[in-house]
């Protein structure tokens, strides 16, 4: 009965290798993600000259440049995705697999980069989310028209939700870390 009992604990302790599927593909996803954001940002620096183009004139200018930023912000949300998924994938790597010793072991390792536990993991992807959103808001900011006085109030409510969410993230990342001291 005992080695019946070793048999299965084996098995199920070796079933957490099947997390390397997510850990593939979340690092493929993020290479693709990486790809994808680079190849925009070539692509927009290879359409700036058309901004000192001398027949672009006034409207069109400011469309162009409406266009431009948006496009900016659209590439910093790819980054920012991919950076995620990064995260995601290093993360479940080091839960369920093994701990990565050349990220321990490197001095210039970001201690974003090394998870101790779910709950770090959580947080570490909850801030990089955080960031996708803010960035997503300053996109839907850019080009939205304001046509009343309440247009610029819902803007100015969602900046200072923004804050807030900011403060509120900054200040359970400080608190954590005070924990992980006393332990």
């Amino acid at each position: 009965m005992k080695k019946l009992e070793q048999w299965f604990e084996n098995g199920l302790w070796g079933s957490r290798f099947i997390v390397l599927f997510a850990v593939i593909a979340s690092l493929a996803t993020a290479l693709v993600m990486f790809f994808m954001a680079t190849v925009d940002a070539w692509m927009l620096a290879s359409h700036m000259f058309e901004y000192a183009s001398p027949d672009l004139v006034g409207q069109e200018r400011a469309a162009f440049r409406a266009t431009t930023v948006t496009h900016v912000v659209e590439i910093i949300d790819g980054y920012l995705l991919a950076t995620v998924l990064l995260i995601f994938s290093l993360g479940l790597y080091e839960l369920f697999i093994s701990r990565i010793d050349a990220a321990e072991q490197s001095e210039t390792a970001s201690k974003v980069m090394i998870i101790h536990s779910l709950d770090d993991l959580k947080a570490r992807l909850a801030k990089v989310i955080l960031m996708i959103l803010i960035v997503r808001y300053f996109e839907h900011a850019v080009s939205m028209p304001f046509l009343n006085p309440m247009d610029l109030l819902q803007l100015a409510a969602g900046i200072a939700l923004i804050g807030l969410a900011l403060y509120l993230t900054h200040e359970s990342g400080s608190h954590s870390q005070d924990d992980n001291k006393e332990h």
